[in-house]
């Protein structure tokens, strides 16, 4: 028997169109549509790979070829489940996870919830600066808000790790984990950093919020780590520890392998389109029947910086690499393109967009065809739990036998 594997290749905030449920909460993501804007503007986007595997079908933009003959893959698209517009919440839903609706609430509200629980467990745990609601465990690791996203959705737990282990941070986030109800925790932490530069690095944002500044702390620096932990995720229910347990191969690249907790499975860290392309196609070296699964998180990245050409170049290098993994598909793979989200950098803000996503689904032995838009970004897992006749994750339904 020859290889079969899954390959999921998620171009993160790659959006494809406004939810129509953004108002009134989101009406600063009014025409959003990240892909098609980007064609509007880029000075060059050049994507072969994608037109021949059917993109246009999807798009129906006039700076792409008109898709033409039968459909080479499954087309179609994906509504988003979770609340808001969240690449953590987004791959959890990617993964198979049902999203529940997180408390958006500032560190402030819950800081003597999770003192009194750190306490209980032996922590020494102090506020060291009445006008700044934050708190120190153990004079070495610093709580608090993420003053780097969306208001009231995730806190930070920062640590010196030259001082601490990254397992001990770790235990450290799980138990704020525990006591509070927003959509994320992240624990983090770098060498080459003390716990003063740290401290000295907590600042308030114009809205209130209070938390670190991790670019100037230095911990994004040498030996950083950082393990996210979701509001109602459990891992053994998702796709990838499913697989596990049956017994098949799970290789996670660039943001895939940061967001998705899976014991057993090859975590291969990247930020770079480049590398986690090539990383893709070195996994198909050694991958003989499993999932390989990755984020090409610079896309969003140049979203952010509402940047259309960069964003472009980002896609380019992307299409480039899938003329390698085309190439290099068994007969039996399955490859699947999606997004998370939208981040549509036209739109006058530099936040992400809430934006269905596009979905190509491609088998050199499975046939093309137009899948509808789905109902959930899980109907990826589920269809990827199909495809290797295992359990379903806890969310999401197959659209395999469409394209099969």
């Amino acid at each position: 028997m020859g290889r079969r594997r899954a390959i999921l290749l998620i171009l993160d905030s790659l959006g494809v169109g406004a939810m129509d449920d953004i108002f009134p909460s989101r009406r600063q993501d009014r025409g959003a549509n990240t892909f098609c804007h980007i064609l509007d503007r880029a000075k060059e986007i050049r994507i072969p790979q994608l037109e021949w595997l059917g993109i246009n079908r999807i798009l129906r933009h006039p700076r792409l070829k008109p898709a033409a003959g039968e459909p080479r893959a499954g087309f179609g698209t994906l509504r988003l489940q979770h609340d808001g517009a969240d690449s953590y919440a987004g791959h959890q839903e990617i993964m198979g996870t049902a999203p529940r609706k997180p408390r958006r609430e500032p560190f402030a509200k819950n800081m003597e919830t999770v003192r009194a629980a750190l306490a209980q467990r032996g922590y020494q745990v102090e506020v060291p600066d009445p006008a700044l609601p934050y708190l120190l465990v153990n004079d070495l690791v610093v709580i608090a808000d993420n003053i780097e996203t969306d208001y009231g959705q995730i806190y930070n737990v920062t640590a010196p790790l030259d001082r601490i282990s990254f397992d001990e941070v770790l235990r450290i986030g799980e138990i704020v984990r525990s006591a509070v109800k927003v959509s994320r925790v992240i624990a983090l932490g770098g060498k080459g950093v003390s716990p003063e530069r740290i401290r000295e690095s907590v600042e308030r944002r114009s809205d209130g919020l209070v938390g670190v500044n991790s670019p100037k702390s230095g911990v994004y620096g040498r030996g950083y780590q950082v393990r996210h932990m979701g509001y109602g995720v459990n891992p053994k229910t998702q796709v990838s520890s499913i697989l596990v347990e049956s017994g098949k191969e799970v290789c996670l690249i660039g943001k895939m392998q940061d967001v998705i907790t899976c014991e057993g499975a090859r975590r291969i860290p990247a930020v770079e389109t480049d590398r986690v392309m090539r990383s893709v196609i070195e996994a198909m070296d050694w991958v003989e029947e499993g999932l390989i699964a990755a984020t090409v998180q610079e896309t969003d990245l140049a979203g952010h910086a509402q940047d259309v050409d960069r964003y472009a170049q980002k896609i380019m290098e992307v299409d480039k690499a899938l003329s390698v993994i085309l190439k290099g598909m068994s007969e039996e793979d399955l490859l699947m393109i999606s997004a998370d989200h939208g981040n549509d950098p036209t739109i006058g803000h530099s936040g992400h967009t809430r934006e269905k996503t596009f979905l190509l689904a491609y088998g050199k032995s499975l046939r093309g065809g137009d899948v509808g838009e789905r109902d959930t970004l899980s109907d990826i897992a589920a269809t990827v739990a199909d495809f290797f006749s295992v359990p379903p994750p806890e969310n999401g339904s197959s659209f395999y036998s469409l394209i099969r």
